[in-house]
């Protein structure tokens, strides 16, 4: 059961992911007592490890990455003799709170909205060959391997959008915390002046006992909010993926029609509009309060909000109205929830970062020679050993076949022009 967040709660941290780089393949040959000329016997690399996030309810904040910003999946060890494959690197498995996104810039790259959801968000490097693999009719003593390739790396961010039931804003002081207090089992912080809440407060509470809700306390919203102000833009965050907005207001407000209007106003000026999510507006601790005064505020509230939004009075400290409000926010969220789960069963992303087979090329004169970029072509030589003849002559039999050689020399190329193929700190084929 999902309770209060705790006093470390962190909603955004920037990371770094890094997939296990591939083993390396090996050179050898057997040496055996009574073989003369064994045979090729080099073992391939082992693979490297992924950096998979997993959604899980157990996770409530993202406050442990402030102090582990490397995520850092476990390389694939070399090949062995006698083809002893390398043993693979192990996954790095990270669990985050469920909604939490990881975000480049504003790409989404994985959104995790269910418990148990995950997603491959950094995947590791192939291991190389070792010569065994190499062997063929025409070639019997191969002199080829390959290094691993490395595991893919990338800054980014992880930020946590809450994802409740019901969303409780109002401006600070409003009796937001007192209520999810008095209706669930969260315990937040309560005082008799604005800002007590410094961070959202998550409770759930059984309705009738056949249903349950999941509420969070959005902290005090002030005018400006949406720009930052009262840090109200790290808070709006996690109103995007309420079900119900419920809109509490001070009866004892001066003016609940500003009260209501500059709430309204911030939903609507955030990045996202949100003055348009479903929403009930109530009037909070009416205990003690004059009927007929009450009345007549409860008529002006009224006639201030939509026509077709719910209004109600309540008081937590009593528990007047409070089992009705309860009843209508379940319907509200049980009308409101089919949709809004197809929606964001979209944007959840299963994996990323996929390796795509592409095998177009293209062939760029430079100053100093020849510059030859592609996705596939750039894989191979990532995994080829420049500087050594059998690695280096491979790679050119493979530019060969796919065409790039025949480029090359349409495009003017003489003997001693160097080739560099993707990065060029891998290294240069001489033509």
């Amino acid at each position: 059961m999902r309770d209060n967040l705790g006093v470390n709660f962190v909603d955004r941290v920037e990371v770094k992911l890094q997939a296990g780089g591939g083993g390396d393949g090996i050179v050898s040959f057997r040496h055996e007592k009574f073989i003369d000329k064994g045979g090729p016997d080099g073992g391939d690399g082992g693979d490297g490890g992924d950096v998979v996030l997993v959604a899980s309810h157990s996770q409530n904040t993202l406050a442990a990455f402030r102090y582990q910003k490397l995520l850092k999946a476990q390389s694939g060890q070399p090949g062995g003799k006698r083809k002893r494959h390398g043993k693979s690197g192990e996954d790095l498995v990270v669990k985050v709170p469920v909604g939490t996104m990881l975000l480049s810039g504003d790409t989404v790259l994985a959104d995790l909205t269910r418990d148990d959801a995950s997603a491959v968000v950094a995947e590791g490097g192939k291991g190389g060959y070792g010569n065994a693999h190499f062997t063929s009719s025409t070639r019997q003593a191969p002199r080829i391997s390959e290094k691993g390739e490395k595991g893919e790396e990338l800054e980014a961010v992880l930020e946590l959008k809450m994802i409740a039931d019901v969303g409780i804003i109002g401006l600070p002081n409003a009796g937001k915390s007192t209520f999810l207090a008095r209706v669930s089992n969260a315990r937040p912080e309560i005082a008799d002046y604005p800002f007590t809440t410094l961070r959202p407060n998550l409770g759930v509470v059984d309705v009738d006992k056949t249903h349950s809700l999941l509420l969070a306390d959005i902290p005090g919203l002030i005018e400006g909010a949406h720009a930052g102000k009262g840090l109200g833009d790290e808070f709006l965050r996690h109103v995007e993926r309420t079900s119900v907005l419920l809109h509490l207001i001070d009866v004892y407000n001066e003016d609940i029609a500003t009260a209501y209007k500059t709430i309204i106003k911030e939903l609507a000026a955030y990045k996202i509009d949100l003055s348009g999510r479903p929403q009930i507006v109530a009037l909070t601790k009416i205990e003690g309060m004059d009927k007929n005064q009450l009345d007549t505020i409860y008529s002006q509230l009224k006639k201030i909000v939509p026509r077709g939004v719910s209004t109600a009075a309540i008081s937590s400290q009593s528990g007047e109205g409070i089992n009705a409000i309860l009843r209508t926010l379940q319907k509200q969220v049980e009308k409101s929830q089919q949709p809004k789960e197809a929606k964001h069963s979209r944007l959840n992303l299963p994996v990323i970062g996929l390796r795509a087979d592409d095998s177009a090329w293209n062939v760029q004169k430079t100053k100093d020679g020849f510059e030859v970029t592609g996705k596939k072509i750039e894989r191979f030589a990532v995994r080829s050993r420049f500087g050594e003849p059998e690695g280096e002559a491979r790679l050119k039999d493979i530019m060969r076949k796919m065409g790039i050689w025949r480029e090359l020399e349409r495009q003017g190329i003489v003997p001693g022009q160097e080739i560099t193929v993707g990065d060029p700190e891998i290294g240069q084929l001489e033509y």
